[in-house]
């Protein structure tokens, strides 16, 4: 639910260019981070809460995390229209400077200074994805149960190295439940 520090609902031109100015900056990864940064604390047009809950629903769907929050944002902001419009400006200007830059890279791939750079840029982005990671946890986690969940998650993939599919199988229904219930306990019950 958007809360009053929200601002005026982007027009289209307005939603195709912040989407354009994320997909064309964010080199490396991290574009969540950016995204977040840029509506939630930048423009204010959504809540923080409703970010986290689109990211944490974008994670869920299959394809590229960043274009189903895109499209998430976009559909929140101005319907089906906004989804489309969202879409295109985090994809296509930056479809066009990659294949742009692409080309640039080929002939300057022997050059050591190159590959330096794009570790720095690698390692920007690793710290952006690890901030909006512990944020969405210290969200996320709200009781003994759902911390139960994150630590059972991290220790399965990271420690056992399960498989990150049966991890999710199994972590997910549990989340599902877990959050029924938090939420029903919150909500009063019509008599």
């Amino acid at each position: 639910m958007a809360t009053d520090t929200t601002a005026p609902h982007p027009s289209l031109p307005e939603l195709f260019w912040a989407f354009s100015r994320i997909g064309m900056t964010s080199f490396g990864g991290g574009l969540s981070g950016w995204m977040m940064r840029e509506f939630v604390h930048q423009r204010r047009w959504i809540s923080e809460d409703e970010f986290l809950s689109g990211l944490a629903l974008s994670q869920a769907f299959p394809g590229v995390n960043a274009v189903n929050l895109s499209i998430w944002i976009g559909y929140k902001l101005n319907g089906g229209r906004g989804a489309l419009t969202a879409v295109l400006g985090m994809v296509v200007p930056a479809m066009i400077f990659a294949i742009i830059l692409a080309a640039v890279f080929a002939h300057l791939a022997k050059s050591e200074n190159i590959h330096l750079a794009l570790a720095g840029i690698a390692a920007a982005a690793i710290g952006l994805s690890l901030e909006m990671g512990l944020r969405a946890a210290r969200r996320a986690v709200n009781g003994l149960l759902p911390l139960l969940v994150l630590a059972g998650t991290f220790t399965a993939i990271f420690i056992l190295k399960f498989s990150l599919v049966w991890v999710v199988l199994c972590a997910a229904p549990c989340s599902i439940v877990i959050a029924y219930f938090q939420i029903r306990r919150r909500v009063p019950r019509p008599r």
